[in-house]
């Protein structure tokens, strides 16, 4: 099997977009031999920020010198970017190679797997292959019923955030979709959870009660702020001091509060962690797509932001770098996503926009998206492609003097940052 046969196999597997349910992914690992059996996690759900979250805990490890495996989703722009081993994409040969040994077994099942599920256990069998000292696993819907919850047992559970986000498979209740989240709770294990409502606070503190597992919540008012602008920020949190963190947004001051936890807690169950793997790991971390800026004169910046929650977190970083001045926006959304509240939110901080139909069959289309952000003050036009509202956006931005803010699905990145880097060659 090829890489493009191995990438066409996976994408053909399930026409579900998802079909909650463990019994499909136990056949499938027990038939592989149960390769998740041989590994240590750290297992990270939320509502948003599990990504960030995720990013930050594997680059302080592999700062320590253990062996990572980084289990994410969605990719932005390469495939293998959702099983990393060391910091690096799984290689072309060895997905062909793993995707063909999955596909003998998975065509043998009377109820085959889904894409999702596919994917979940080819990563185990990589991370097994590599003999990886952690795995950082990202969940990537729900918890109690999504793939990555097959794991018997982790050495931390962590909930980011929770707020109201694929309801129609999740509840359509903070409740519902608490209990959801905190379905990846293990026994004998020690859970972690960040900023949230009150309703889902209830749930989680019931269900690690009921599990008699010790639960932790950061102590968010002993983080202090030194510095804190487009360069990144200088901050300290409890007993570590000047921690410095690229990651823009100031969404991530909170997410690196529960890393910096994270780490404290690990280091009690003997995965120890210092002070300078530490500084030098969140120092150095990466992670495209979060408020990340793609782009000088006029600053262009893209954030993923694709849920009310997601987006009123980069609206308030917006008012946070830029004050009371209006940026330009670009964006679009999916359907299924509650685009009314995500309009509205945007309305606080741009009245101009231009709006793109996202490469997706759940896609909202750039008129019908128009028409919502016209109706909450916002003048906005649809454009045919990314190419043209980026062209437009830019000319914008640059004639109002302020940024252009490209958000509302992560699903646009790659576009924007190839059609970005065009329009920059045609002007040199």
């Amino acid at each position: 099997m090829t890489y493009d046969e191995a990438i066409k196999y996976i994408h053909s597997v399930s026409n579900f977009f998802c079909k909650p349910g463990l019994d499909r992914i136990r056949e499938l690992c027990r038939r592989l031999g149960d390769p998740q059996k041989d590994l240590k996690f750290i297992h990270v759900t939320g509502t948003n920020g599990k990504g960030s979250v995720c990013a930050m805990l594997d680059s302080i490890l592999r700062a320590e010198g253990y062996k990572v495996g980084l289990f994410t989703s969605p990719y932005i722009k390469d495939f293998n970017e959702r099983m990393r081993v060391g910091g690096e994409n799984i290689p072309n040969d060895t997905l062909a190679r793993l995707t063909e040994k999955a596909k003998a077994v998975a065509d043998k099942m009377a109820d085959p797997p889904t894409e999702f599920e596919l994917i979940t256990a080819i990563a185990f069998e990589y991370f097994k292959e590599e003999q990886c000292d952690v795995v950082v696993l990202e969940v990537g819907m729900g918890g109690k019923l999504d793939a990555t919850n097959i794991i018997d047992d982790s050495l931390l559970s962590i909930i980011t955030g929770i707020d109201l986000d694929h309801t129609a498979f999740l509840g359509d209740t903070i409740e519902k979709i608490a209990e959801e989240k905190a379905g990846i709770f293990k026994e004998y294990s020690v859970a972690l959870f960040g900023e949230v409502p009150p309703a889902a606070e209830a749930v989680i503190k019931e269900k690690a009660a009921q599990m008699q597992i010790p639960l932790y919540k950061p102590s968010y008012h002993r983080l202090k702020i030194a510095s804190f602008d487009l360069d990144g920020t200088l901050l300290h949190y409890k007993m570590r001091h000047n921690i410095k963190l690229p990651l823009l947004g100031s969404y991530q001051l909170k997410n690196v509060a529960l890393v910096l936890d994270a780490i404290s807690l690990i280091d009690d169950v003997g995965l120890f962690v210092s002070y300078e793997a530490v500084k030098e790991g969140l120092a150095n971390v990466k992670w495209p797509a979060r408020f990340e800026i793609i782009g000088k004169d006029p600053t262009v910046i893209f954030d993923g932001a694709h849920n009310p929650q997601g987006v009123r977190a980069a609206v308030q970083s917006i008012k946070d770098y830029f004050g009371d001045k209006k940026v330009v926006l670009l964006t679009g959304v999916l359907k299924d996503k509650d685009y009314n509240d995500i309009a509205k939110v945007l309305s606080e901080v741009s009245d101009q926009a231009f709006t793109i139909t996202p490469t997706n069959t759940r896609a909202l289309s750039a008129q019908e998206y128009a028409d919502v952000l016209k109706n909450e003050g916002v003048s906005a036009i649809p454009c045919s492609d990314v190419s043209e509202a980026l062209s437009l956006g830019i000319s914008a931005a640059k004639e109002n003097g302020t940024a252009l803010c490209c958000l509302g699905s992560l699903y646009t990145y790659g576009e924007i940052t190839k059609s970005l880097s065009g329009i920059s060659k045609n002007n040199l």
